[in-house]
């Protein structure tokens, strides 16, 4: 294994370029840890340039956001027939759309809060006060605004109040052209990670996210100490294993590969509602998947050297 060099894709264009760069330090001396020959790559206009005259044993996508995320860079890895750890190109499409992964966990029977996806142009074009009134009208208050793609809850508001729509729309449009308004579940939040192995995925233990202000943004993500975290999470062991399906169910229903992360909120009545899934997940010192993989007993490197052979033997 220590004979693979591998290339970690990282920074790109996206807001969330910095937590890349911060993903791909860490992930870069995870993997050298593991006995690999490791370069840290960002994702700009060298790239293919990169891959065409230095070509990598295996690419790993660290990149979060935007053309990480979206299916881009892998379709353009996959173009080139460079071997990369992650989800293909196609699958990364269907779960960069919150609503479209919503749509496909429910026809398969998973529970996911009641929702609504609606672009700018319906506020624009039917006013926006209406649109709002029916918004609180069928789902309810309190409500979750998110843009119905990218990461890191940039955008993402809790709306308690029918007065506060109007501002969280706009702060929610800053990153994106369509918002997703689900309602509001209140319970435990849990994020599982889910890493294929010969066996087929597995869920990592669940971690609990408890942030100080009560909404999990984007402050809360990446400030050390706005946060606390339980891993695993102190969940009864029935709620315990169902998270952990609901979370290889989404891997295995949208077609993921590799790792994933699954976010979720388990209520008081034992109900567990898938949020969303993300193809890369974080990995910097305040990131759910390495609290996950430490508290199963591993190490960062090795989980991650496993699947870039895996990747290579592909």
């Amino acid at each position: 294994m220590s004979d693979h060099w591998v290339a970690v894709l990282s920074g790109g264009l996206s807001h969330e370029r910095e937590v890349s760069l911060r993903s791909g330090r860490r992930l870069s001396a995870a993997l050298r840890s593991a006995g690999l020959v490791v370069e840290e790559w960002d994702a700009d206009a060298q790239l293919l340039t990169r891959l065409r005259e230095h070509r990598p044993d295996a690419v790993v996508v660290a990149l979060h956001g935007g053309e990480g995320e979206n299916g881009s860079v892998q379709t353009v890895l996959e173009m080139l027939d460079v071997p990369f750890v992650g989800t293909d190109s196609r699958a990364c499409r269907r779960a960069w759309d919150k609503p479209t992964a919503k749509a496909e966990l429910a026809r398969a029977g998973l529970a996911t809060p009641e929702w609504a996806v609606l672009p700018h142009a319906t506020f624009r074009e039917l006013g926006a006060q209406p649109v709002l009134d029916a918004m609180v009208e069928k789902l309810g208050l309190p409500l979750m605004l998110k843009p119905d793609q990218g990461g890191s809850a940039l955008g993402a508001q809790v709306v308690r109040e029918a007065a506060e729509l109007p501002a969280a729309m706009v702060g929610c449009l800053a990153y994106g052209d369509t918002v997703l308004a689900e309602r509001y579940v209140e319970g435990v939040e849990v994020a599982v990670a889910v890493v294929d192995g010969p066996d087929g995925p597995r869920a990592l233990p669940p971690v609990e996210i408890v942030p100080e202000n009560g909404v999990y943004d984007y402050t809360a993500r990446y400030t050390a100490g706005l946060t606390d975290f339980h891993a695993p999470a102190r969940l009864d062991d029935k709620a315990a294993l169902a998270v952990g399906e609901l979370a290889v169910a989404a891997h295995r229903l949208l077609g993921l590969r590799d790792v994933s992360r699954t976010d979720a909120i388990v209520a008081p009545d034992g109900t567990v509602y898938f949020l969303e899934v993300n193809v890369s997940p974080g990995l910097t010192e305040t990131s759910l998947l390495p609290m996950a993989v430490e508290a199963a007993g591993q190490s960062l490197g090795e989980i991650y050297a496993g699947l870039v052979e895996r990747a290579v033997n592909r």
